[in-house]
């Protein structure tokens, strides 16, 4: 299993003052200012850029254009803190915005291998941000990020998974600080719904499915025995589905990120989930 730690180290910055346009934060403000290239975007408001969370769509370099992997994605705070993934490791830098471009600072990140597209991927990826300033440029819930010679990251807004009605694909255990990756074998499918109507939680826990009932109150998750089915895999998904089902017999406390949630124990103990699109 790859380990990787939770916690990431975000640097901070003082905020540089910001020129912006007097358009709202849907239009990307007004005024224009140059792209890269030779073309002509407008200029930036802040507002439209920050608290966003900016799924990466695709990077363009050298008259080659890569699709992002599932996961990659950017998020800039108003205190000048930027995080997100490059495709496979999460990171963090300053961000400061200023006149239409954002300046990337150095940047600290989790040290995870992950397949040869994703890798590939987010070594172009972090070359593009880290330590550059890019052109930014807003319109109608896209984000193109140029950088001085040219290249392109190309994001699209994306709002937040609700907890009812989403089908979470387990991805990770946690031990308090720590999460642990599944095995290959039990990849996408261990997963959950919660239907808020039915009161119910359903899903796989790798191999069976199962059903119980489900009560959220207060940021808490408590689910019933389950009813399962009585298939019998191979054993290492048959290890995954015995530890989820301890790990989700306890009272759970639940973090939604995003499109991300964790689900956490009072002895530390719990799972990682990703909203499947």
């Amino acid at each position: 299993m790859d380990k990787h730690r939770l916690a990431l180290t975000v640097l901070t910055l003082v905020p540089l003052a910001v020129a912006c346009g007097t358009g709202s934060a849907s239009d990307g403000g007004s005024g224009s200012a140059s792209a890269g290239g030779g073309s002509v975007v407008r200029r930036t408001d802040p507002s439209s850029v920050t608290g966003v969370h900016w799924r990466v769509e695709s990077l363009s370099s050298g008259g080659t254009t890569r699709k992002a992997p599932d996961g990659a994605y950017l998020r800039i705070d108003d205190h000048g803190r930027a995080h997100g993934n490059y495709g496979c490791n999460s990171f963090g830098a300053p961000a400061a915005l200023r006149a239409g471009r954002i300046d990337f600072g150095p940047a600290e990140a989790t040290d995870m291998a992950c397949a040869k597209d994703p890798m590939a991927f987010e070594a172009a990826f972090s070359r593009a941000l880290v330590g550059r300033s890019l052109a930014a440029a807003v319109d109608h819930g896209r984000l193109t990020l140029t950088t001085e010679n040219g290249d392109r990251v190309r994001l699209t807004r994306e709002r937040d998974a609700p907890l009812h009605g989403t089908r979470w694909r387990i991805t990770a255990l946690v031990d308090k600080d720590v999460a642990s990756s599944l095995p290959t074998a039990a990849a996408g499918k261990a997963w959950f719904t919660l239907d808020r109507k039915a009161g119910t939680a359903s899903g796989s826990l790798g191999c069976n499915r199962f059903t119980a009932r489900a009560t959220v109150r207060d940021r808490h998750l408590t689910l019933g025995s389950p009813r399962t089915t009585r298939k019998m895999c191979d054993g290492s998904l048959m290890s995954v589905e015995r530890n989820l089902t301890e790990r989700l017999a306890r009272p759970l406390s639940y973090r939604l990120t995003h499109r991300a949630i964790t689900l956490t124990s009072e002895n530390g103990k719990g799972v990682q989930a990703a909203a499947q699109r």
